[in-house]
């Protein structure tokens, strides 16, 4: 039996990723977790210039979830390379980079810094930044406006292009379509939902910025579906994501059609949850008597 797999051209020795934005730079958990064990790491946002982030308060816990509205706080590019990235080369795991941005130029231009770098095994465009040319409408909501991007950020660079699809648009399958014709070599699916939290004693938000991203178990029925669509509408792998908490809940993700799958709240709760989940898929297979998860991408019985 093997977990290895080759995802949109990123070989792991397991198909669990930790989905960026719940593991740092991957130094903040060296001591809880053998990062030479993961299939790969997802580093947090990048964009072109270091950003603070949004105020406090930035996280708040909700039912079988939690709201987010960090404000992709990063250290830039040009940080990243130099301050985080050699770091990241002492290890043997692909690293991953979430790419982010206001305008089309900026997400080139961090593109084209990465794939000049050193260590870099595959990029992430984080596709739900508000467009700044467009009066601030998500890059990801609109297919023409998606394909646009991706078919820029394709020409820049020469590495894995995994392409993360935003949950809050009405056809999902359509914006997956036109990502894969722009030349993206692999989706992921999903990012987190929109949502607000309420203080009902003070009438007033519970996040600084009214609004945040709903993660966690909640909203794992919605990220299956939508997994399950975009295996229906494209050819290109899915890096299933959303709610993902046991191995159990991995192997889902497989039957809906993930190929890979990467481990996000679940970090925060328990910071070895990546390797509890890779342990689960591997009893899974071998009570089954499976010898791949291979067999198990898009097996759902209808």
């Amino acid at each position: 039996m093997s977990l290895e797999v080759n995802v949109a051209g990123i070989r792991m020795r397991t198909p669990v990723m930790v989905a960026s934005g719940t593991f740092g730079y991957g130094s903040e958990y060296v001591d809880f977790v053998d990062l030479n064990q993961l299939g790969a790491i997802v580093v947090k946002g990048i964009t072109s210039e270091p950003w603070p982030g949004n105020p406090m308060q930035r996280i708040i816990e909700t039912p079988s979830g939690m709201l987010n509205a960090i404000g992709l706080q990063n250290v830039g590019v040009d940080g990243f390379i130099s301050e985080k990235l050699p770091y990241l080369r002492e290890f043997d795991v692909p690293v991953v980079v979430n790419v982010c941005g206001e305008t089309l130029e900026e997400y080139c231009e961090v593109t084209e810094k990465l794939d000049a770098a050193e260590g870099v095994a595959a990029i992430e465009l984080n596709i739900s930044c508000p467009n700044l040319d467009c009066g601030g409408m998500s890059f990801g909501v609109d297919s023409q406006l998606a394909g646009e991007l991706v078919n820029n950020v394709r020409a820049r660079t020469g590495l894995p292009l995994l392409v993360k699809l935003s949950p809050n648009v009405t056809d999902i399958a359509e914006i997956a379509r036109a990502i894969e014709d722009a030349g993206a070599d692999g989706l992921s699916v999903i990012n987190t939902l929109l949502g607000m939290a309420i203080d009902a004693e003070t009438r007033r938000p519970q996040l600084a910025n009214l609004t945040g991203g709903l993660s966690g178990p909640a909203i794992k029925p919605i990220a299956l579906r939508m997994v399950w669509q975009v295996y229906n509408a494209v050819k290109i792998p899915i890096v299933g994501m959303g709610g993902i908490m046991t191995g159990e809940d991995a192997v889902e993700f497989f039957i809906a059609g993930a190929s890979a799958v990467a481990v996000g709240t679940a970090n925060f709760v328990n910071p070895r949850a990546s390797l509890d989940v890779t342990d689960g898929i591997r009893e899974y297979l071998e009570s089954q008597g499976f010898d791949s998860v291979k067999e198990l991408v898009g097996s759902l019985e209808q």
